[in-house]
């Protein structure tokens, strides 16, 4: 079992590129779009956050459970959801602005210990940042971590839901120690002011950076860096692009019995390149969809 753990949330997005006049209502939040990316890999996944019993909480737990993730993690309130507005550039990219004041995922709280069976946790975006929430997954993670479990962490910055950048970045390092892959963007890594092999002396296994339509870039502690290219695709929009890649990710780990430090430790350059592969077609998928519509196993094929 792998488990997702973070917010649930509604986007707003345009019908058109660049115009807020017609916002239609797309269930998201990265750790969301990750469960549900998972689940439609086929990978055997549950959720573990805070979800709100209003309309917009329904439609979310009814995409969880659409895409075969188990629900029994999730905690519900009736505070009102989280919102977030898109807006979509030419390129295709988005930008957001949120609602998250007095919104249920705020409120969670840590469970005592992850599911029996658990194989990795992954955690990341907003989930990270607003408190209280954001200290009980931090709490999670460290427990997970300490108890052996594989851990992934995609930050997904979201510089508008940060008062204080330094401290900010001073916390993603204190969580360093317990991650054991951090995935982030080219624009996540400027922001955060690091370098790949400095996060790698804190504790990962491996750092993988994405690069949009030039593909992604695994490095390695020990010294391996490897890269495949973007794959070509009419781009719609990128919602849920590098949540995909970060399923697409733990996915293909977990087929390969590669949820462990020394498993990581060995891909090598022909398991590195098949698993980037991997994520540069589902994510490309994902661009070619309005909204965040991750990919099912059979459009993307095998690990």
């Amino acid at each position: 079992m792998i488990v997702v753990a973070g917010e649930a949330l509604i986007d707003l997005v345009p019908s058109e590129k660049g115009a807020l006049a017609d916002l239609a209502p797309r269930r998201g939040g990265g750790p969301y779009n990750t469960a549900v990316a998972l689940g439609r890999l086929g990978s055997p996944t549950s959720f573990c956050s805070r979800i709100s019993h209003d309309a917009f909480g329904e439609a979310l737990v009814g995409g969880l459970r659409e895409a075969g993730v188990d629900v029994s993690s999730v905690q519900r309130g009736t505070e009102p959801t989280t919102l977030a507005v898109a807006s979509i550039a030419a390129d295709g990219s988005a930008g957001y602005s949120f609602y998250v004041e007095g919104t249920a995922d705020r409120l969670f709280s840590a469970p005592a210990h992850v599911p029996d069976g658990t194989r990795a946790v992954s955690f990341g975006t907003c989930s990270l940042v607003l408190e209280p929430g954001a200290s009980a997954y931090e709490e999670l993670m460290r427990s997970a971590a300490a108890q052996g479990v594989f851990t992934t962490l995609d930050p997904n910055i979201r510089a508008v839901l940060i008062p204080d950048a330094d401290a900010y970045r001073a916390r993603f390092k204190s969580w360093l120690p317990s991650v054991s892959l951090l995935k982030l963007s080219e624009e996540d890594a400027r922001w955060l002011g690091g370098t790949p092999r400095e996060w790698l002396t804190a504790g990962p296994s491996a750092v993988v950076i994405t690069r949009g339509g030039d593909g992604l870039t695994a490095f390695t502690r020990d010294g391996g860096e490897y890269s495949v290219p973007g794959e070509p695709v009419d781009v719609v929009d990128t919602i849920g692009a590098g949540d995909t890649v970060n399923a697409a990710l733990l996915h293909g780990l977990a087929s390969r019995g590669a949820l462990s430090a020394e498993a990581v430790a060995g891909l090598g350059a022909d398991g590195w390149g098949a698993l980037l592969r991997f994520a540069a077609r589902a994510a490309a998928i994902t661009c070619s969809r309005a909204g965040a519509e991750p990919p099912y196993a059979h459009e993307v094929g095998t690990v």
